[in-house]
């Protein structure tokens, strides 16, 4: 499969989590959690919906693009989120404040993969 393909089909599976995620919070969670966790669950999705438009985006500009800093992008996408929105996901349902150490880690990430895009887009 072509890398545009990879990047459009795995934003578009991204963005159809996100939006269950979204609807889950609003709607099943929004009596089970405190204020303070709903909002950290709202973070996680937030974050995560924004990376699946970067990566629908990353696909759709990929026959303008250098491939390898773009594959690096979409691949620093998919980790920044899953460890980002992921930790936030599972630190709201838990209650686990440990994980909030590793959050700033799929920020990173996310970091990384702009910076991979942008450079990707500098012709690199």
């Amino acid at each position: 499969m072509d890398l545009d393909r990879i990047l459009i089909a795995t934003g578009a599976i991204s963005a159809f989590l996100g939006v269950g995620l979204g609807a889950f919070g609003a709607h099943g969670l929004r009596k089970r959690l405190s204020a303070d966790m709903l909002a950290v669950f709202d973070i996680g999705v937030r974050y995560h919906l924004y990376h699946a438009l970067a990566l629908l985006g990353a696909g759709a500009a990929a026959s303008r693009l250098s491939a390898g800093a773009l594959a690096a992008a979409g691949v620093l996408f998919v980790v920044g989120t899953l460890v980002f929105s992921g930790s936030l996901y599972v630190l709201a349902l838990s209650g686990r404040k440990w994980l909030g150490a590793i959050t700033p880690l799929g920020g990173l990430a996310l970091l990384a993969g702009w910076a991979s895009l942008a450079w990707a887009a500098a012709g690199a």
